[in-house]
């Protein structure tokens, strides 16, 4: 009972320092995008601004695109916010007294998830202003009149743009590797992409001034919009996965190799992985000796819980052991 106990508070300890960990990562990731909306607000209202007295259309779809980088950092850190919160003993108002035994883990990983359901957000938010460019660029090219070569003041506007948003997917990726955070990552595919589509403005701007063709604006501003909604589709796909409780078959098959290298293990019945934000935990069921003691069965799950974490980063693993079958302690 003292080992339990002793082993109980080890864990705690070890959950403190790796929550403190993850909380300090997305302390830092607040940083990096606030420094986002700080870019793309500017890079927004210059746009916009040279895109009226400009006349461009893909100016303008430029500016929407950016906007929509306000929106996403603005609701990544909503949810960076939300899985900060470790002062809150309930989740939406709805408590969870089963979770005292773990020291608030299980709630703490559940907060985690809401950076995973704002970046998915963001996705959506991608998608409907992309949806909204192409439109637009359609609409101008089945109508001739509204057509008009644009100013040469916007290229000024798109290559100020690129320049910004260049230093901005740097930055961000460089902080979503260091912290390993998918609110960052997500934003560095924004921000590539969006440097990307000031590139495309740039020329497309460019092409129309320099040849006098009216129709390529409007052609430029549905590309743009076809870039915005790619790199949505993208964000949006690996969020709803990872909220769909997806993992990686291949990562998985890793950590089950990792496992039945154990001695005491004759194999791994079941293994599942979850993602809680950043941070992944681990279900395993191993089959071990019929007649192992049950202290011993709790050793080895504390040995593979401690490799998993060492490995992998995992940061919780819980390990079922059953008896193996004798077919089974044959193969061995």
């Amino acid at each position: 009972m003292q080992e339990l106990q002793r082993h109980r508070q080890a864990e705690n300890a070890a959950w403190q320092t790796i929550q403190a960990e993850e909380l300090q990562k997305l302390h830092s990731a607040q940083h990096h995008l606030w420094f986002n909306v700080g870019a793309y607000l500017l890079i927004s209202v210059i746009e916009f601004y040279l895109a009226i007295i400009g006349h461009s259309q893909t100016l303008r779809a430029d500016a929407f695109n950016n906007l929509a980088g306000i929106i996403s950092a603005a609701l990544l850190l909503v949810g960076i916010f939300i899985a900060r919160d470790i002062h809150d003993d309930d989740l939406m108002g709805e408590p969870l007294p089963q979770d005292i035994q773990k020291n608030g883990q299980r709630l703490q990983l559940t907060r985690f998830h809401y950076e995973t359901v704002f970046t998915m957000i963001t996705g959506i938010v991608m998608i409907a202003i992309a949806v909204s460019v192409i439109y637009g660029g359609l609409k101008s090219l089945v109508k001739p009149a509204t057509q008009e070569i644009p100013r040469p003041i916007t290229l000024a506007g798109a290559a100020i743009a690129m320049v910004i948003m260049l230093v901005v997917w740097w930055l961000n990726r460089q902080g979503g590797r260091k912290l390993n955070n998918a609110a960052l990552t997500a934003a560095a595919q924004d921000s590539l992409s969006d440097a990307l589509t000031s590139l495309g403005t740039l020329v497309a701007i460019g092409g129309a001034l320099l040849f006098q063709v009216t129709w390529l604006d409007g052609v430029a501003s549905i590309i743009v919009g076809f870039f915005i909604l790619t790199a949505g589709i993208k964000i949006f796909r690996e969020s709803s996965l990872n909220l769909a409780d997806y993992f990686d078959p291949q990562a998985e098959a890793q950590f089950k190799t990792a496992i039945e290298q154990q001695p005491q293990v004759v194999r791994v019945e079941e293994l599942k992985a979850h993602y809680s934000g950043n941070m992944v935990t681990l279900d395993v069921i191993i089959a071990v000796d019929a007649h192992m003691q049950v202290q011993d069965s709790y050793r080895l799950g504390e040995e593979i819980e401690a490799q998993m974490r060492r490995q992998f980063g995992i940061v919780d693993t819980d390990v079922m052991a059953v008896p193996a079958t004798d077919a089974d302690r044959e193969k061995v």
